[in-house]
């Protein structure tokens, strides 16, 4: 498949990928990540390892649509949760604690 990653074109094939990220150790994942064999790799990391640019050069939305359109699953950041908001009752509350029983 033919994409294009930081403004240069590759050639990226399942098998090439996978050839290339055989022996490389998953650093610890904090964001977009991409299931190739049974490791979760950091999206930056494998953009680094088969475009050998650095991380900077190009975005992880990039890797993550070759990625993609190779058939890898792809894992983006979970949404987070909207901040549960309190009225001043509930706030109070929660500050007294729950009575004590004698």
């Amino acid at each position: 498949m033919r994409c294009v990653i930081a403004r240069f074109p590759f050639d990226l094939t399942k098998s090439g990928v996978l050839e290339s990220m055989k022996g490389v150790k998953p650093e610890p994942v904090t964001g977009e990540s991409v299931i190739i064999g049974r490791r979760h790799y950091p999206v930056k990391q494998v953009g680094q390892v088969i475009t050998h640019q650095d991380r900077r050069d190009f975005s992880a939305g990039e890797v993550l649509r070759a990625m993609a359109g190779l058939g890898f699953t792809c894992r983006t950041l979970p949404e987070a949760a909207p901040a549960r908001i309190e009225s001043p009752l509930q706030r109070a509350s929660a500050m007294l604690g729950v009575p004590l029983s004698v």
